[in-house]
């Protein structure tokens, strides 16, 4: 008679907790790896001492606790609010492209074009609040135009992929790939000529204007108070209440089965009465307007300009959202989580960068390397699973003079049963 599992076991047999493993794995052994390099750097750098290499170290794995340098000269740890505030802050974007991309990842396509339609729901973002009188329309009103329109434009520019793939089978990869350029030269284009161009601070006519010029920015709802002195707003409550809003949409609802199911299947799907193409498009729209609202909420803070000269470089946010899905496994919820890890390394750079002799360049290869491990989660999830296969398989076969049923009949083996079965 097989043995109870225990509370344990039966935890561990979960999927979910494989996922969360293998994914704590992978963080690990990249912060390692991101460990390792500063070592090495440290120790072949002359204007770098072996305590300077080991003090990279601890930042690389305690910066967002950094609180400085005490009067000797010692790194000191502890509660830091500017460093978690702006952990937070930066997190949001992370977030929301990290949904992005999960939900296209689930119903089966590649939204590699997140940072085109964050650039587009920049645009429609920046000209709506910058443009629209606060003098006669309030200042709230103005805020949630400007966000309306940040996604909507996010969700028109991630239908066009779909379009394409649904009715013309075109691979959304290269279709995103497009369309992110294009949309990088449209929104050159289109702020070129803008009079919303940053003109009162000298040195800065490449930028356009915060969203406070208007008076139109993200509240603050007490997070200020309790992380002061740091860029966070309320914009990072908006982004997690879109999370748990996408789990339910995906996890409960008929609308989030069809798309997972055209996902799974397209050609099943559209055999069980389910609109196939419409699943595509609705999906990659839905893709975009995460995208558009992770550039309205970053923008609209009022803490950042823009920098209009798009064709330099896409935002990092559109690619930073894939391994951000990676790490969680496209879970909407696990995305919070493992956005709020990877804005955490970004605030741990900054202190290496701050408080040792490292330069900027060694912290941008950490965070690759991390990032780069990060696909190897789904890996280690299948050594995982395949072990928990091997060990069923090592189960011995039962023989009639080892194996007795409940009744007291002796079990034969397969081959007299096969025999008496051919005669």
């Amino acid at each position: 008679m097989n043995k109870k599992e225990s509370p344990l076991k039966r935890l561990w047999n979960k999927d979910g907790t494989k996922s969360i493993v293998s994914s704590l794995i992978s963080i690990l052994i990249g912060m390692v790896v991101g460990g390792i390099i500063v070592l090495i750097v440290g120790l072949t750098n002359d204007t770098i001492s072996v305590k300077g290499a080991f003090e990279g170290i601890k930042l690389i794995f305690f910066g967002i606790l950094s609180t400085g340098r005490d009067a000797a000269g010692n790194l000191t740890f502890g509660f830091s609010p500017v460093n978690l505030g702006n952990m937070l802050f930066r997190a949001t974007p992370i977030i929301l492209t990290g949904l992005s991309v999960a939900v296209a990842f689930k119903t089966g396509l590649f939204n590699i074009g997140a940072s085109g339609q964050y650039l587009m729901g920049t645009a429609a973002t920046l000209y709506l609040a910058l443009t629209i009188p606060t003098s006669s329309v309030p200042a709230w009103l103005v805020w949630i135009i400007a966000f309306a329109g940040g996604i909507i434009a996010g969700a028109l520019w991630g239908a066009i992929p779909g379009l394409l793939k649904a009715h013309l089978n075109i691979n959304e990869v290269l279709a995103c790939i497009m369309t992110n350029w294009i949309a990088a030269n449209l929104v050159t284009w289109f702020f070129e000529s803008s009079p919303l161009r940053n003109s009162m601070d000298y040195g800065k006519t490449g930028y356009i204007q915060k969203t406070t010029a208007n008076a139109v920015s993200t509240a603050k709802l007490g997070l200020d108070r309790i992380f002061p002195g740091s860029q966070v707003n309320a914009g990072i409550l908006i982004a997690i209440l879109l999370a748990v809003l996408i789990y339910i949409l995906m996890s409960k609802t008929t609308l989030g089965f069809e798309l997972k199911a055209c996902g799974s299947n397209r050609h099943a799907a559209k055999y069980a009465g389910i609109k196939d193409k419409k699943s595509i498009v609705l999906s990659m729209a839905i893709a975009g307007a995460l995208s558009g609202a992770a550039a309205s909420l970053y923008y609209l803070s009022g803490n950042t300009e823009f920098f209009w000269s798009t064709y330099q470089s896409l935002p990092a946010e559109g690619f930073n959202g894939i391994p951000v899905a990676l790490l969680a496994y496209n879970n909407p919820i696990g995305v919070i989580f493992s956005g709020c890890f990877m804005s955490m390394l970004n605030i741990a750079g900054q202190q290496l960068k701050t408080l040792t002799a490292y330069n900027e360049y060694i912290t941008d290869i950490i965070i690759a390397a991390i990032v780069y491990l990060s696909a190897f989660s789904l890996f280690i999830k299948m050594i995982i699973n395949g072990r928990k296969k091997r060990k069923k398989e090592e189960v011995p076969v039962p023989t009639a003079d080892s194996d007795i049923g409940d009744d007291g009949a002796g079990i034969k083996p397969a081959e007299d049963q096969e025999g008496k079965e051919n005669s």
